[in-house]
This record gives C-alpha cells, structure tokens and sequence, in this order.
C-alpha cells in the first residue's frame, strides 16, 4: 500500500469520535464559528467566573515586561492579549493568533472597544506551522487551545522554534483533577449542566458537548509535561489550578 494511501487513513479523536485526521480542523473550526458570538459569555457561566482567575496567574507567570514580544496563541476573543498588551508598553507587541477566523473577528472587535490596537497584532495561523521567525519570541502562550489541535506535538515544537533563547512557553489547559471524589462531581457537571447551557445560553448543545470530550481526551498533567520536553522545553512543571481542573504547563527554551 502506497504512503499516501496510508496516510488518507489516519485518524485522530474529535471528542469520543474517530474522525480522519484531515478532517479535525475542519470539525474544530465549526465549533468555534458557531460558538464566537457567545464565547466569552459562555465562559463565565461555564466556570463561575473563574477562568479569569486562571487567566490571571497564567499571565503574572509569563514574566512579561515592557518591550517584550508575546504570542497569544489560539488566542480567540483577545481577553489574553489585552491584558498582556498593555504589560508590554508600546515598546513591545502582542500577536493576537487564531486558526478560527471567528474568533478573531470577535478579538479584533473586543480589542478596538478597549482601545488596544497600537501594539497588537492579529494573525491567522495554524499552530501546527506557525508563521513566525526562529527565536523571535519572548513569551508564548496558549490558553485552552491545545487539546483542539490534531498534532499537539507539532505545536508544542511551533512554540519552542519561535522562542528565543531565555523565552518561555506557556500551556493553560483543562486536565485532571486530583482532589479525592472531584472526578465524579465534575463528570455530572460536564456532560449534563454543561451541554444545557450550551442549548439555553448559546443555543448549541452539541459544541459544548464536544468540550467536554475534548477535555476527556486530553493528556494528563505528567504526560503533557513530557510532551513538552520532547519538544524542547527545559525545565518543563506545571501548576494544579481548582484540585486539577485546570493546569499551568510552563517551559523554557535555553
């Protein structure tokens, strides 16, 4: 059998479903078209407001300063590259990078109401084969991306290629919770309060029911850390957010 013959018959998950591989982006980027409008609203529901609290310390770990160059990778709404832009002072530049053309119509939207538009950067791009320079970036972060792109081994290396020397990586991710008796709790949350308020808030029961899978099928917090240092990252840890729901991945590129 040929290698292209092989390759066409590739799959990957989407959620709990086997989906060729050359299809995912194509799946991902309909949840996302669908959802843009409500995203940043869903959010808050979703988490009772505390992504925003994950989001926080994510950034006070990325180490940003003034003049630095930050990639916000699959950054969507732009609630990362607002805060991070204006850590960086119109010395430094924010790169706003999503593969949904949605979501970053809805960023540019937020950006500009805000007023941050003179040292950010909108990009379109596929995190697999980011079109950036070798060792041109400070700080990359991704922040609840990953576990939607097909290859996450190709991106993590996408992100270590663009750091520079010093930079850091960054990786905010749904994961697994480790507090006794949470699995359970958070398993009843997640595939019935979830997908309802998909229906009632965003009228799109189907998308939210996809995170929920996609979380489920993402590496754990130790298998992730390795995943990181297979890319290159050095002095790859994580931090446990809300008993594991959530971590923090953090690596450096030397």
């Amino acid at each position: 059998m040929s290698e292209s013959s092989n390759d066409k018959q590739k799959t990957t998950h989407f959620g709990y479903r086997d989906v060729p591989e050359s299809e995912k982006v194509r799946l991902v980027g309909e949840v996302f078209h669908s959802v843009a409008s409500k995203y940043d609203l869903m959010n808050d529901l979703m988490s009772l407001g505390i992504h925003r609290l994950w989001k926080r310390f994510a950034i006070e770990q990325c180490g940003v300063r003034k003049g630095s160059v930050v990639l916000d990778l699959a950054g969507g709404t732009g609630d990362l590259t607002a805060r991070l832009a204006k850590q960086v002072g119109a010395e430094g530049k924010v790169y706003l990078s999503d593969i949904n053309s949605s979501m970053l119509e809805s960023g540019r939207s937020r950006l500009a109401d805000q007023g941050i538009v003179g040292n950010v950067e909108i990009v379109q791009a596929n995190a697999e084969c980011l079109p950036f320079q070798d060792n041109s970036i400070d700080c990359v972060i991704i922040a609840f991306g990953l576990r939607n792109v097909t290859h996450k081994d190709a991106a993590l290396r996408s992100m270590y290629r663009v750091l520079k020397p010093g930079g850091r990586g960054l990786v905010l991710e749904f994961s697994k919770p480790t507090l006794p008796g949470l699995n359970r709790l958070y398993d009843t949350y997640s595939f019935n309060i979830l997908p309802m308020l998909g229906r009632m808030v965003a009228n799109d029961e189907a998308s939210y029911r996809y995170l929920a899978e996609s979380i489920r099928k993402h590496p754990d917090q130790e298998s992730l850390k390795i995943l990181m240092e297979e890319a290159g990252f050095e002095r790859a840890h994580y931090f446990n957010l809300s008993g594991g729901i959530v971590a923090l991945h953090k690596g450096y590129k030397f």
